[in-house]
Parts: structure tokens; sequence; C-alpha cells
């Protein structure tokens, strides 16, 4: 064969020697041409394999939250995060033992066990009403009602018991009334789109109306012994009526923090549009807080009228004023969607623990109203400044 045409053939040949990546790189070399901008076919094109890219996150370890039982590496015990989590509430309960110790210095009296005593069996029917008061709240309502309705449960127990009636069969006629006023807001505020303030009010009208026609404006004494009982027995050795205080706010606690109902309640008071989208039952989750509110405020009549031994139709003037404050001052907002049961405690017994100074001090009692009405402007402006704070830290 003649050396020309071995030459012109030599460029068909491969080259034996080139390596395979060479050849691979041979292959790949019109892509990226064509990436770079210059022209060639494109049914040439070859679509090219999506990188794949490692993001690394970095977390904080102050972030990380602990599994059930544990306690973070760097974030201190569990009873330190407690103690953060329920902050206020301790702040509130360092406040009154504050007050009491300084009330000491004036009146030695202030902290004797019988002033002590005192200040729980006042404090116990106002926290079961503020633990009431606390539901509607959270969901973004308002119970007006609750001092009437304590008055008007208090004189339906003592009138059933005046007229032979058994102390079972008289507890649950308050408590079955008390619901029914209760359930009376709910329908109108959930299922008729009402205002829960102008409803409210009104239930506040006409079951302070009925409490006055009933008695005429006069008080109902009442003399049973197992009735009284209810407030003035003891079980191993701690009054009943401390005993329903703590189991009341231990299980409402545990509803609003641990179970679903609880998580949708304070779903419906921070947004309660994107909680119905959501499938939230807004309606039934309404409906249930203002009868337990009605409820709770017939309990707490029946354990006053039980220590008492008195039914008045004014009993529970103010009462609502004192629940309002207990909640806000507790850390709940009037806006819906925050608020705690121990929150509710420890903002009940501080109003008491004022009320209590200020009777210590001989302040004459119609200030008492204008203590707790400064009590609640301030709480309410320490929730709003604090969820300012927030809202630019977010």
């Amino acid at each position: 064969m003649p050396s020309g045409a071995c030459a012109r053939r030599r460029p068909c040949h491969r080259d034996p020697l080139r390596l395979p990546a060479q050849r691979d790189a041979d292959r790949r070399r019109p892509e990226r041409e064509q990436h770079s901008g210059r022209r060639g076919a494109a049914s040439t094109r070859r679509p090219r394999r999506r990188r794949t890219s490692v993001t690394t996150v970095h977390t904080d370890k102050n972030d990380i939250s602990p599994g059930p039982g544990q306690s973070l590496r760097y974030g201190g015990p569990r009873l330190l995060q407690t103690a953060a989590r329920f902050r206020v509430e301790l702040v509130i309960a360092a406040a009154c033992v504050l007050v009491e110790l300084l009330l000491s210095t004036v009146q030695p009296a202030a902290i004797s066990s019988g002033n002590i005593t005192n200040i729980a069996q006042t404090a116990a029917p106002l926290v079961i009403i503020a633990l009431g008061q606390l539901l509607v709240i959270t969901t973004a309502g308002i119970d007006l009602s609750v001092g009437s309705v304590f008055s008007l449960t208090g004189i339906a127990a003592a009138a059933l018991l005046n007229h032979g009636a058994p102390t079972g069969v008289a507890v649950l006629g308050a408590l079955g009334l008390g619901a029914l006023f209760g359930l009376f807001n709910g329908v109108c505020v959930a299922v008729l789109g009402l205002a829960p303030f102008i409803v409210t009010l009104v239930t506040y009208s006409v079951a302070a109306s009925l409490a006055f026609v009933v008695t005429n404006g006069n008080s109902q004494p009442v003399s049973s012994a197992g009735f009284g009982s209810l407030n003035s027995g003891h079980y191993l050795g701690i009054p009943n009526y401390l005993l329903y205080v703590i189991v009341l706010v231990v299980l409402l606690q545990l509803l609003l923090s641990g179970t679903t109902q609880g998580r949708w309640l304070y779903a419906v008071g921070s947004n309660e549009r994107a909680a119905r989208l959501i499938g939230v039952p807004v309606r039934s989750i309404k409906l249930a807080a203002y009868t337990a509110s009605g409820l709770l405020a017939a309990f707490a009549a029946v354990l006053s009228v039980s220590y008492l031994a008195n039914a008045e139709s004014t009993a529970g003037t103010g009462l609502e004023l004192q629940a309002i404050a207990a909640v806000v001052i507790g850390g709940a907002s009037l806006f819906g969607g925050v608020g705690s049961a121990v929150g509710a405690l420890t903002g009940a017994v501080l109003v008491v623990v004022i009320q209590n100074a200020v009777n210590l001090l001989g302040v004459n009692s119609f200030y008492q109203g204008t203590i707790t009405g400064l009590v609640i402007l301030l709480a309410v402006l320490a929730e709003r400044l604090t969820r300012r704070s927030r809202t630019r830290g977010a």
C-alpha cells in the first residue's frame, strides 16, 4: 500500500495506546463546548445529570427538645426547663410571698396560720371561677356572667336544701343550673355568632335579677351538716376545698397541655378561621368552654354556701372582674390563645392576697375595686409589651 494512502487512512484509525479515560473525556468535550456557548447540533446534546448538593444544618443546642424523661445535655436539668416554662407563675407566687412578708412588718398577723388559712379559704372559690374564665378567654372570648351565676346557683342550692332536698340533689340542681346558663352563652356565641361581651352581659343581668327576685334581697341561711362538710371536711388531713382546687388545676393543666382538645382550644383562640380550615370543631370547643365556665361558677357557689352556711343575692358581685384579673395576671391574653391553669391559680391567689393586705391595713374596702382594676391594667400592659418584644425579636 502506498505511503500516501496509509497517511490518509491513519487519522481514521483509533490509537490503541489511548487510555479509556481519555476517550471518555473526548466524548464529553462536545457537551462542554455547547455549554460554553459554542455552536453545535442540538440533537447531539445529552441530558446532564443533576448535581446533588449537601447542606450542612447548624443547630443551636438550646433549640433541641428533649424526649420524654430526658434532659438536655447542655440545657440543664429538667427541673430548670419546667421552671422556665412556668416562669410567670413562679414570679407571681414569689410576689404573693413578698407581699405577705412586707405586710408582716406592719401587721404581724399577716403570716399567722389563721390568716394563711383565711386566704386559702377565700381564694378557693375564686380559683375555681378563674379556671372556667380561663377556658373562655383562651378562645378569645369573655364571660361576664360568672358573678351573677355564682349568686343564683348558690341561692338555688340553699332553696333546695331548705325545702328538704338531699345534699346530692341540691348540689346537682345548682350545677345543672350553672351549666344551663353557660350552655346558653355558648349557643349564642358559637352558633348564633353574637359578641361574647354582649351575650354574657345580658346573662349577667338576667341571673342577677332572678337572684334578687327569688330572695327579695334577703339572705338564705342553710342548716345542713352534710352540705357543710362539702367544704369544711378533710381527707388525709387536707381540707376538702383545697383538694378540689388541686384536682381541678391539675386536670385542667393536663387537658390544656397534653390533649388534642387543649390544642384545639389554643388554636381557636389564636386564629379561629385557620382553626376551622384545618378541621378543628370550633363550635363544639366554644360550647364546651362556656358550659364549663357556668358549671365551675356553680361549683364555686356550692363551696361558698357550704362554708358560710348562707346564700345572698349579692354574693357574686365583682367576682367576674376578679376572675378576669386572676386569669390575666396569670399570663393569659385577652386576645386568646395563651393561658395556663397554674397561672389562673397563682393570679387568683395574688388577687386575694392584695385584698387581704388592704383589709389588714385598714383601707376602705371600696378601694378594692380600684386596686383590682389597676392590677388588670398593669397585667394587660405587661402582656402587650411582651407581645411586641417577641414580635420584634422574631
